[in-house]
């Protein structure tokens, strides 16, 4: 797969024209548009379906976090909603992206539908080890927590992980080549780092075992949003 089909755009936005604006503009060269809690808090399925008649697909970026059985029901939700991917909070626990595994599973299965890739958000890009450890009181490095978290998820049968690809070639030695790694806060180097502390730039997130990279503001705050997406893809190939 070429990378620049694995370039996942963020509509990190609440306007739907605005987001539908972008979609259109950008659907002949990325294939994939990240849903957020923002966006949809703000349309709903709406915009799901949106994307997907665009002929793109969605990574529904919601961060699920809550008791098991909640979390496994409104995994099946967005099974329903013919989501590419989504993902839950590694820290809901093993139990919870257990059954969430088998409750999307199933109901692929039942339905006939492609079952959608589930990953775990292990730590957030914007949060530095210094905040892991006072905010936190979590005792672990950053790294060491990153693949903990990682490590319970492949084990309760989730696909991959959202972590920063400074993390990616850790996760892939540590735990498997299989596992699928999904980078946001990436930066093409023209751009600003904005409020992301781990940053990586697509050449180099792709090149250190990201298998999909995650771009928001440097593509959808550009004037020519077209224009921002041809720059990365001659990043992407010629470094």
């Amino acid at each position: 797969m070429d990378r620049t089909e694995r370039v996942i755009v963020a509509l990190d936005t609440p306007d739907i024209i605005i987001a539908t604006k972008l979609v259109h503009a950008l659907k002949d060269d990325i294939k994939i548009f990240k849903i957020g809690s923002e966006l949809f808090t703000s349309c709903g399925p709406e915009i799901v379906r949106l994307v997907q008649d665009s002929g793109a697909k969605v990574f529904l970026d919601l961060k699920f976090f809550d008791i098991p059985n909640t979390v496994a029901n409104v995994a099946q939700v967005a099974c329903h909603l013919g989501v590419f991917m989504f993902n839950v909070h590694a820290l809901g626990g093993a139990k919870m992206m257990k059954v969430t595994a088998e409750a999307v599973k199933g109901e692929a299965e039942r339905r006939g539908l492609p079952k959608p890739i589930v990953l775990a958000v292990t730590v957030l890009t914007s949060m530095s080890g210094k905040e892991l450890t006072e905010d936190l009181s979590i005792s672990k490095s950053l790294e060491e927590e990153v693949v903990h978290l990682a490590k319970m998820a492949k084990d309760a049968g989730l696909d991959g992980a959202v972590a920063s690809a400074r993390e990616a070639r850790l996760l892939k030695d540590k735990i498997g080549k299989d596992f699928l790694v999904v980078t946001p806060g990436i930066r093409p180097r023209w751009s600003a780092a904005g409020d992301q502390h781990r940053i990586v730039t697509p050449r180099d997130a792709f090149d250190g075992g990201a298998d999909y990279i995650v771009i928001g503001r440097p593509i959808t705050a550009d004037p020519d949003p077209r224009r921002a997406v041809e720059r990365i893809k001659k990043e992407l190939q010629h470094g």
